[in-house]
């Protein structure tokens, strides 16, 4: 037998950096900058922030010496879906986009994983960044390099890690965020401070008054520091083989509950569901006190975020979607769970009769 070997060690250096400030929108002429062999922008946006964004940021690009063109999907959820990866893709090859092309991510987290998925796929991967308009994609979703797309069986089932070339957050887009988008990345949030910083948990509990007024000070302190939590995670952990699990806290049943409402809930609202469940099995295996509980709970019912799903939902069907879960191991259901805030860790040793009893507990 005559064997060859290819040794391909990975050298690249797929760092990036994340920009946080106010005014952003208008002063990205830096992004030829960042990308020196980018010829031309093409947009990815949805249909209900293209219209708002979109034509501000084909002019601040085009001012940066690039030429722009747009694409814009269907906004929520159901664009998700590989016909829609498929029809941008077309797209670009009509608009003859090469691998020179850099794609403009402009939207909250499902353009984000779309036009993630897209640049990781379209020719083998072209180069993308990220401009985050919604809270929940500002602290989350357009940080790691997660891009995917959902089927029926599941959330994120089809996707990549592919990681962007910059994120731009601009925290002046929060003034026009309706309340409940502004819940659904407060949920992130709560998430990133149970997780990994009771500082930030005492914040969100002294301070809702001047969180939900978006005051630009809170609303910039608390933004960096998830982006800073994740990086730091994502720079040890990248394609989530140990110390990114974590980052799933509250999501085990939050995805089950998202894909099994057909969407219906938002995704903060099901991870707030997901929290509760994960801060309660943590309880009743014995890792986390009844207080410290309490204190979640309280937390993610007092920013308006649900703590219960609709009782339509059948406890059966959310189990099947758990047990379907990417992070599920085998028959058994993997949970990220804490021992404290700021204590988390990984099991895949929760009972499924209290999996079970959690869950029905949570229905109204």
């Amino acid at each position: 037998m005559h064997r060859i070997r290819v040794k391909l060690k990975r050298t690249c250096d797929d760092s990036y950096d994340i920009f946080v400030g106010n005014g952003i929108l208008d002063r990205l002429n830096t992004i030829g900058k960042i990308l020196d062999d980018a010829d031309r922008c093409v947009i990815v946006s949805d249909s209900i922030v293209g219209p708002l964004y979109g034509n501000r940021v084909a002019q601040n690009l085009s001012a940066g010496g690039l030429s722009v063109d747009m694409i814009e999907i269907p906004a929520g959820e159901a664009s998700k879906a590989i016909s829609v990866v498929l029809d941008v893709a077309r797209r670009l090859a009509a608009l003859k986009a090469s691998r020179k092309t850099l794609l403009v991510a402009l939207g909250g987290g499902v353009v984000g994983d779309l036009a993630g998925f897209v640049a990781s796929t379209y020719m083998r991967s072209i180069p993308y960044v990220q401009i985050a308009t919604s809270l929940i994609a500002q602290v989350d979703s357009s940080v790691g390099g997660k891009t995917g797309v959902d089927i029926p069986e599941g959330k994120n089932l089809i996707g990549t890690f592919y990681q962007p070339k910059a994120v731009f957050i601009d925290l002046s887009l929060l003034k026009t965020l309706p309340d409940k988008d502004l819940r659904n990345g407060l949920a992130e949030i709560i998430k990133y401070a149970i997780i990994s910083d009771e500082a930030i948990f005492g914040v969100l509990e002294r301070d809702k008054a001047l969180v939900m007024k978006r005051d630009p000070g809170v609303m910039k302190d608390l933004i960096s520091r998830c982006c800073e939590i994740k990086a730091d995670i994502v720079q040890k952990d990248e394609k989530e083989g140990g110390l990114r699990r974590i980052l799933n806290f509250g999501h085990t049943l939050g995805h089950a509950l998202e894909a099994g409402s057909h969407y219906t809930l938002t995704h903060g609202e099901a991870i707030a569901i997901g929290m509760i469940a994960a801060a309660r099995i943590s309880c009743r295996l014995g890792h986390l006190k009844n207080k410290s509980c309490a204190r979640i709970e309280d937390l993610v019912r007092n920013y308006g975020l649900p703590t219960r799903f609709p009782a339509e939902l059948n406890t059966g069907q959310i189990l099947a979607h758990m047990a379907a879960d990417k992070k599920a191991v085998g028959s058994r259901i993997h949970f990220v769970l804490i021992k404290d805030i700021a204590r988390p860790f990984v099991t895949g040793d929760v009972p499924k009769e209290m999996i079970t009893d959690v869950v029905d507990a949570l229905r109204r």
